[in-house]
């Protein structure tokens, strides 16, 4: 099974197109040492041809540019994406639908009934590709039946429901409903290997943290370094964990979550932060903040990243 990191950054990409901070500004000019990162989604395979698209970023069809196994080429028309996922409605996780309209088939579309219902109403991206190539919506149950492709062979997925708030053009902003954004875990059948996907993780309940003890991947939620970042830096009023994320310095962040998992030297367990968003100082490959990661084992993922499990 092999997981491939198609975008690492949070919504706006780094650099983000109108954001001067440290970073942005930075990497322009070439006076900080950092890698550009598309808007965060990874793709699933079991045979490395055919690809469960989890998330589809506004970059997709550039990330679809960088990673040719998702264009194979068979046909005069063709692609490897063979499903879609999406695990929340947020306009980085979906917007990318759009771009697969010209398909000659309808675009199978896995998403919970909230998520869904958004799709369908406060971002009707459903009602519009039913003008071009159509959806075929397949609702993820969060009882837990696990989701299984035909595409994916001897792999299973399985759902775990996430605390978190809906997007702002939701029908229930204001009123949460079970669904509104998931994690996943997806196991290879065949060696037993396990992986934990969240991008966006701002409560760690028992069911999660549970899961996450059990992985050989954890591709957990980067955004922000400390709580008040995008406050501090003037960019919204809003903190970390107002926006659903988990910062990772200070206690109870993500470095001290991830330090009490893996304990055990018979499976050891990669650790690696995707999503990061744009004023994330961690991004800085010479600097403090990514010192302190590679000292508690922690990676940094980047597009075009590849897990075989």
């Amino acid at each position: 099974m092999k997981i491939k990191v198609l975008g690492s950054a949070a919504g706006g990409g780094f650099p983000q197109w109108n954001c001067n901070c440290h970073n942005c500004d930075g990497v322009r000019r070439g006076t900080v040492k950092a890698k550009r990162r598309t808007q965060s989604s990874i793709a699933v395979s079991a045979n490395g041809e055919d690809w469960l698209l989890v998330n589809a970023s506004p970059d997709l069809l550039a990330q679809i540019a960088a990673n040719p196994e998702l264009q194979p080429a068979r046909q005069p028309r063709d692609t490897g994406i063979a499903a879609v996922l999406v695990m929340d409605a947020q306009i980085d996780h979906v917007t990318g639908l759009l771009m697969l309209r010209e398909r000659g088939t309808p675009l199978p579309l896995y998403a919970t009934p909230a998520v869904w219902q958004d799709l369908s109403t406060g971002f009707p991206i459903g009602p519009i590709l039913s003008h071009y190539c159509g959806v075929e919506h397949h609702a993820i149950a969060l009882g837990g039946a696990p989701i299984v492709l035909a595409a994916l062979p001897r792999v299973r997925i399985d759902p775990l429901p996430l605390t978190s708030k809906a997007p702002p053009y939701s029908p229930h902003r204001e009123a949460p409903e079970r669904g509104d954004n998931i994690g996943l875990v997806v196991t290879n059948l065949d060696t037993g290997k396990r992986a934990f996907y969240a991008p966006g993780l701002g409560v760690l309940e028992p069911h999660v943290l549970a899961a996450m003890q059990d992985m050989d991947l954890l591709l957990v939620d980067g955004t922000t370094w400390t709580n008040d970042e995008m406050i501090r830096l003037g960019f919204s009023k809003k903190t970390a964990a107002d926006m659903g994320h988990l910062p990772q310095s200070g206690p109870g962040g993500m470095i001290e979550v991830l330090d009490g998992i893996g304990a055990s030297p018979a499976r050891p367990v990669r650790k690696v932060l995707i999503h990061i968003n744009n004023t994330n100082p961690i991004l800085v490959e010479d600097g403090p903040e990514r010192r302190t990661l590679a000292e508690h084992g922690i990676e940094l993922a980047e597009d075009g990243m590849t897990f075989e499990l």
